[in-house]
């Protein structure tokens, strides 16, 4: 019984093991450190675009254009790779749009996700993701008391999962079920955490450059 039971045991780690080995991996290199995100099979849509990004190198040397504290950093624009300090960015998209995939509230706005870009509801309602522009949350803190209000004033409510998330980690509550999230950090949370942290302009935009050397899938 004791080997059987040791082999049932076995084969589970087994299992666990080769479907974390099946997950898609990004490494992001910045200027400021390393970032590695895991991609959502629950969003194949978005996953399948980012990978076909990564591997084509749309990515490398584009700048973190928009960068808000206690709130999210943002890149993806291809008109950033060139840009003066003087130029505008957050316009730059690829021509395509790819579809929804909003899986809430399975996947929501906490601290360290992975989120695509989009435009307003005015101009684009059924809330397609731009091609290339994410963002990563970093949010913050929210008490008991400011939960319970945006719950009221909203009309929704938040799952244990997520209350919890937001009171301990922070995030972006206002943003849940209107944004595709379809990953997450996994390590160089710090990293974030130095881009979110640096100075920027009227714009928004790092008054130093913060930069994507380069993007790619790890094995």
């Amino acid at each position: 019984m004791k080997n059987i039971l040791l082999t049932v045991i076995t084969a589970m780690l087994t299992l666990s093991c080769s479907a974390a080995d099946k997950e898609t991996k990004v490494l992001i290199v910045t200027n400021l450190g390393k970032i590695t995100i895991k991609l959502y099979d629950e969003t194949p849509q978005h996953r399948d675009n980012f990978i076909k990004l990564v591997n084509d190198h749309t990515y490398d040397s584009l700048l973190f254009h928009r960068v808000i504290k206690q709130f999210m950093i943002q890149a993806g624009d291809i008109n950033s790779k060139n840009a003066t300090p003087e130029d505008k960015l957050g316009s730059g998209d690829l021509g395509y749009k790819v579809p929804a995939e909003i899986v809430f509230p399975k996947f929501f706005n906490k601290r360290g996700q992975l989120c695509a870009a989009r435009q307003s509801d005015e101009a684009n309602p059924s809330r397609a993701s731009s091609a290339s522009q994410f963002y990563i949350v970093t949010g913050k803190h929210y008490t008991a008391y400011e939960l319970d209000k945006m719950e009221k004033d909203r009309g929704i409510t938040l799952t244990p999962e997520q209350r919890e998330a937001y009171m301990i980690d922070g995030g972006a509550p206002h943003l849940d079920g209107a944004y595709t999230v379809f990953g997450e950090v996994i390590k160089g949370m710090n990293v974030v955490e130095k881009i979110e942290l640096t100075p920027t302009d009227g714009s928004d935009r790092p008054i130093k450059d913060v930069r994507i050397k380069t993007m790619k899938l790890l094995k």
